[in-house]
């Protein structure tokens, strides 16, 4: 057991016991004293862990909500990057979803290409997006990253199908997107399973984006509803109440240890197994450094250590391997548009050279399709009174990036 998880642990005991504070979890720059050096702290206790429970409790109390959304707002600020506890989601669970995970990777190349992403347009009926991709096909920042992956993504919206609008004649193509999901027929427990656990880390989603609205101090919404432009606590609840969300089932072989030359020596740090790098010269990644899209990322992944790596504010890289139980958290592109530039949206790496076949699940809770994102106007108060956008949709910004996303994808009029 690490030092994290040994702390961890020991706090829910004081909890079983009556007691309710713990200098580990979730810190705020009142109760701890991280935030003095967050950079120093993170290199050696690693990210902040957050308990998202009183979110998810309807009779949890106001204090303890508050405390909740100020530790993620000093995680926001400082990181972009948590791990969250409190989700109610069942360890057992989360193993069958990397066990089930590890079971389709292992199968032969003809058996998952039964459910190949094809680009969209063609007479394959892909949709660009949905499906299989194997070694390489996925690119970041214009290099072929080293995993296989499976993409789902919630359906289409059914307002926006109408004759013609998704379909090509009679060939059977699809606009990008506008396909179906994709499921393997093997391992057969895969997709009632991962259905299952949709519903339940959508829940999780809507709590840490209304956490994040309380954090914000946008205030609490007026009795009789509001309109997903006002900006108060739920804004984030209600632009995210039609989510087209993704998930991806990511498998990492091991890369060679060949591929890095450091410029600089590493600085291993804490038993948290976190470790902090300078800038290297790497010509291949697992997964290359980038942001993600929308809101919200909750990554499960297996037990690998030192595959993660978070790029900090002194331009150095923070490895955070798994907490077992507990997601990583980082907020997307639409977050730092709607908190105009207050938080961050961080780039981050995945380097994968320990033995073994490395398996992860993020789940991106995202906003509507159709969701206007722009800064809100707290936030631009808060940040020198000038917006950083105008603004745009969710779908938009979305779109943008699946025409660049995979090798061998060359249309972008689909």
């Amino acid at each position: 057991m690490s030092e994290v998880e040994a702390t961890l642990e020991a706090y829910r005991t004081r909890l079983a016991c009556g007691g309710n504070s713990s200098p580990f979890l979730n810190p705020t720059p009142e109760t701890n004293t991280r935030y003095d050096k967050p950079i120093a702290t993170a290199q050696t206790e690693g990210l902040p862990i957050i308990d998202i429970s009183a979110f998810l409790d309807p009779d949890s109390s106001l204090s303890a909500r508050q405390t909740t959304a100020q530790a993620i707002n000093a995680a926001c600020v400082n990181y972009g990057f948590f791990y969250l506890t409190g989700h109610g989601i069942p360890l057992e669970m989360l193993d069958e979803v990397i066990d089930l995970a590890r079971d389709f990777f292992n199968l032969p190349i003809e058996e998952k290409n039964k459910i190949k992403r094809y680009d969209a347009g063609g007479p394959e009926g892909g949709d660009g997006a949905r499906g299989y991709q194997g070694l390489g096909e996925n690119v970041t920042g214009g290099l072929q990253d080293m995993q296989e992956a499976i993409d789902w993504y919630a359906d289409w919206p059914s307002e926006k199908h109408s004759s013609g609008d998704n379909r090509n004649g009679d060939d059977g193509s699809v606009k990008t997107l506008q396909g179906t999901n994709l499921w393997p027929s093997t391992p057969e427990k895969l997709k009632p399973m991962y259905l299952e656990y949709i519903e339940r880390v959508k829940k999780v989603g809507k709590a840490v984006v209304h956490a994040m609205g309380v954090a914000l101090e946008l205030g609490p919404p007026k009795p009789g509803g509001a309109g997903r432009d006002v900006e108060d606590e739920e804004v984030f609840v209600r632009n995210c109440d039609e989510s087209f969300w993704v998930m991806r089932m990511i498998g990492y072989p091991p890369l060679p240890t060949t591929t890095t030359t450091p410029s600089t020596s590493q600085t291993s740090t804490t038993s948290s197994s976190t470790t902090a790098t300078t800038e290297e010269e790497i010509s291949q990644f697992s997964c290359g450094a980038h942001t993600d899209y929308g809101c919200i990322t909750l990554l499960h992944t297996d037990s690998t250590p030192s595959a993660l790596q978070v790029r900090l504010k002194n331009g150095s890289w923070l490895t955070a391997s798994p907490l077992r139980g507990a997601f990583v958290v980082n907020i997307g592109d639409m977050i730092e548009r709607w908190t105009n530039g207050l938080w961050k949206s961080t780039l981050h790496r995945v380097i994968h050279r320990s033995e073994g076949y490395r398996v992860s699940v993020p789940f991106f809770f995202e906003p509507n399709f159709d969701a206007l994102v722009k800064p809100l106007g707290r936030c631009v108060e808060r940040t020198g009174g000038k917006g950083v956008s105008e603004g745009g949709t969710y779908g938009e910004h979305l779109l943008t990036k699946v025409f660049s996303n995979f090798y061998y994808s060359k249309r972008t009029d689909w």
